[in-house]
This record gives C-alpha cells, sequence and structure tokens, in this order.
C-alpha cells in the first residue's frame, strides 16, 4: 500500500464518519464528493502515464533520428554509380557537340552533382564539419 492508497482511505474514512455524523440526507452529496477525489486521482494517473508514454516516444524517437539509417544498401549505391556512368557517356556527347568544352564541363557538373547529393543523402554529415583534436588531445564534434 504506498501513500496516495493510505490517503484515499483516509478519506474514504472521512466521508463515512461525515455520513454518520450528519445522517442519510446528505449520503448522496457525500458519496458524489468522495467519488470526484476519486475521479481526480484516476485522471491524475492516467494523464501521468500517457505524459511518461509520451515522454519515451520523443526520446525514442529523437534517438532514431540520431542513428544512421541503413535505407540504401550496396546494391542501391553501386547500381546508381553504374547508371549515373552509363548517362554520363550520352550526356557528355550532347554537351561536347552542342556547346563544345563549356557544355561538357556543364554536363560534367550536372553529373558530379547529382552524385554528390545522393552521397550526401546516404551519409549525412558526409559533408558537414570535420572533427579537429581539441587542445588536450581528445577529439570533439
Amino acid at each position: 500500500m504506498d501513500a496516495r492508497d493510505s490517503d484515499l482511505k483516509k478519506e474514504l474514512d472521512a466521508t463515512l464518519q461525515t455520513r454518520r455524523e450528519l445522517g442519510e440526507e446528505y449520503e448522496s452529496a457525500l458519496v458524489e464528493s468522495f467519488l470526484e477525489k476519486v475521479d481526480q486521482r484516476i485522471d491524475a494517473a492516467v494523464e501521468r502515464r500517457v505524459r511518461r508514454g509520451f515522454a519515451e516516444a520523443q526520446t525514442a524517437t529523437a534517438r532514431d533520428s540520431r542513428s544512421p539509417k541503413a535505407t540504401d544498401s550496396w546494391g542501391e549505391r553501386f547500381g546508381f554509380g553504374i547508371v549515373s556512368l552509363v548517362l554520363a557517356v550520352p550526356l557528355s556527347a550532347i554537351g561536347a557537340g552542342t556547346a563544345h568544352l563549356p557544355g561538357l564541363i556543364v554536363s560534367w557538373v550536372g553529373i558530379v552533382g547529382v552524385n554528390a547529393v545522393q552521397a550526401a543523402r546516404s551519409n549525412p554529415g558526409l559533408f558537414g564539419s570535420r572533427r579537429r583534436p581539441a587542445e588536450n588531445g581528445d577529439w570533439e564534434g
């Protein structure tokens, strides 16, 4: 029996004692008052549990968002690289044939850009800040 149960038992005892003193005319009002207190305790307990569950869900979501996602397999990355190289040949030919060297450069800037975006999507921190040693020799982020 915890403190809340003993408090509720004291409330019930006080309600019964008051009923004995006041008589049956106040019985329904006393019962309603006691039930209202029980409802408040139940509501508070449910609210605490819901908040705790919500906080645990938020914590789990935050932990999952920080962990690396393995959504792209090695095969998907390899396939993307192969498709990129296969499409690079006609894009280079079209760019060079249309605008000569500037067209070829624009084609390859686009190809490299698409691959950089794919690499950044697959590895979130790839182009972010580099880790550098701290003054005491430990590494910091």
